[in-house]
């Protein structure tokens, strides 16, 4: 704790009838001069309340001592009272820029001088104290803010995870699902983030995407829910039987339903979103709610149309692969149903980031199919 009065001043009689005023209240510190006084408060600064400094001493005066104690730092946690029996205002001036707290005159008053001493001093220890107090609370909301951010991190883990385990169930039901999971997560991204960047109204952001990207693999997570026969049938299906297929929307909410408070809010509310919506068509003639236009979720707009995209390009059982140009010309004339003019604006712009994409995933899946 401060509490030691460190007086400067080459007059050994000022010394002596500043130390008589304050010996009682204070342990007391001298310095002779400004270089000894340098000494004792790099050596004693934790210690020392305050600094009483003449400013008239050889070789090296009072404004040096203040020079050397605003370097350092010193003059924050330690005060300073001129001793001076000038009033000039240009020296009060320099005083007050160099940071000093206040003046002590001379001839000393016994009673002016205990009360200044004190009131500054008792003026900086509650500074002190109240810095000391600031920084321990900032220290402890560092540690806080650390540990809501790595239960976050812990948080965002689980959704990811409770994402891939269904996501994992989807690709061993359909065995197109998993390369195709993949590639509409990669083309949803192309898409999300043309669309933040030219159309802000959607409030997309990066985070946001993350989670519209990873809840993009949950889109066909009813499918668990038809049977073999109608989901693994190497032919096209009856009208009855695509009737049951449209199922795999409302269905997939039921399972999704069935894991909600364990996981986050907005990761549930998006995968949701996805997994009902993403059949949806800007002119209401999609399925299952027939929602029109805006009504759509815009995550589920997205992953529609990297759903239908793949769906074109991809070979599967009932149907060859059409080319990147064709998917690209029925997507646009509106053969896969309609989608949004902002939609398909940013899916112009990104045509080659699609074919792109496209490629590198199918040369991935070719060579792991060699290397098995």
């Amino acid at each position: 704790m401060r509490s030691k009065v460190l007086i400067v001043d080459d007059m050994e009689l000022n010394r002596e009838m500043l130390t008589a005023i304050l010996e009682n209240d204070y342990p007391i510190l001298e310095a002779d001069g400004g270089r000894k006084a340098i000494t004792v408060i790099q050596k004693q600064q934790e210690d020392i309340a305050v600094v009483l400094l003449d400013l008239i001493m050889p070789e090296v005066d009072g404004f040096a001592v203040l020079e050397v104690m605003k370097n350092q730092g010193w003059m924050k946690h330690i005060p300073v009272l001129v001793i001076t029996a000038e009033d000039k205002v240009d020296v009060e001036s320099k005083c007050f820029e160099m940071g000093v707290s206040d003046f002590i005159r001379k001839p000393f008053d016994n009673a002016i001088v205990r009360n200044r001493v004190k009131n500054i001093v008792d003026l900086y220890s509650y500074r002190n104290q109240l810095e000391e107090k600031v920084e321990k609370q900032t220290e402890t909301l560092k540690k806080q803010y650390k540990l809501l951010v790595m239960q976050a991190e812990k948080l965002k883990e689980s959704n990811t995870k409770i994402i891939d385990i269904l996501g994992t169930v989807v690709e061993c039901r359909n065995l197109e699902s998993g390369e195709h999971i993949k590639r509409v997560k990669n083309f949803t991204r192309i898409l999300a983030e043309q669309i933040m960047s030219d159309y802000p109204e959607y409030g997309l952001t990066q985070d946001k995407i993350e989670v519209i990207v990873s809840a993009s693999a949950l889109h066909d997570v009813g499918k668990i829910a038809i049977p073999d026969s109608i989901l693994l049938k190497p032919a096209r299906l009856t009208k009855d039987e695509y009737e049951y297929m449209k199922s795999h929307t409302t269905r997939g909410c039921e399972v999704l339903n069935n894991v909600q408070g364990v996981w986050d809010e907005t990761y549930s509310k998006i995968s949701y979103e996805i997994c009902r919506h993403h059949h949806e068509r800007y002119d209401g003639k999609g399925y299952p709610d027939g929602l029109a236009g805006e009504e759509i979720p815009i995550s589920a707009q997205m992953v529609g149309l990297a759903d239908a995209y793949d769906a074109l390009v991809s070979e599967r059982v009932y149907k060859s692969a059409y080319s990147e140009d064709e998917a690209f010309h029925m997507i646009v004339s509106g053969e896969c149903g309609v989608f949004s003019p902002k939609l398909l604006e940013c899916f112009r712009k990104t045509k080659k980031k699609f074919e792109a994409e496209n490629r590198a995933l199918k040369k991935l899946q070719s060579e792991k199919e060699k290397a098995e």
